[in-house]
């Protein structure tokens, strides 16, 4: 029996209900003087839609948003599975442990394709720790028995308008 076989999905978010994508806030690179900008809100039916411009100006180079947080039921996830039309740009998955503003974030790096709608599998033991964009070696694994926010992030040097339409947001785990 393969992997896959043993994987059973549960839906976080579908976006079927508003009041999803209601919840979303942006942490935009504004907090330390930049000027981009973004939102999160619902684009349609069953649809969320991350956009805005990231700005290079003032050191700036980022735009972010997430959800406050919550228990979100993912003990023993092995991977999240985004259901996603992007722009070819390049999208970070975030997630927090924390019930903080600031502190440690897990991150993990997926490019949207453009025009069409793909899965994006993000292995829970792929994702990295960081604290304001720079590594955290010594941080734990991500537990995702813990987590508290999710969250999309635009960074890298992506300068310009950017659009991230989200259909779902699910895990695997085992049976």
């Amino acid at each position: 029996m393969s992997l896959a076989a043993l994987l059973v999905a549960a839906t976080l978010l579908d976006f079927d209900d508003p009041a999803d994508a209601a919840l979303w806030r942006a942490v935009d690179d504004v907090v330390m003087g930049g000027v981009s900008r973004s939102a999160f809100e619902q684009a349609g039916a069953g649809v969320a839609r991350f956009h805005g411009n990231v700005s290079l100006e003032n050191s700036g180079g980022f735009a972010s948003v997430r959800t406050p947080p919550r228990d979100w039921h993912t003990a023993g996830a092995e991977a999240f599975v985004l259901r996603v039309r992007g722009d070819g740009k390049t999208y970070k998955f975030t997630i927090r442990t924390g019930d903080g503003f600031d502190g440690i974030q897990y991150q993990q790096r997926f490019t949207a394709a453009a025009g069409t709608w793909s899965d994006v599998r993000l292995p829970v033991s792929d994702f990295v720790a960081t604290f304001r964009g720079r590594k955290v070696p010594f941080a734990p694994s991500l537990d995702p028995a813990k987590v508290r926010a999710i969250g999309f992030m635009i960074s890298d040097q992506q300068a310009g308008s950017f659009e991230l339409l989200i259909d779902r947001i699910a895990i695997e785990r085992r049976k």
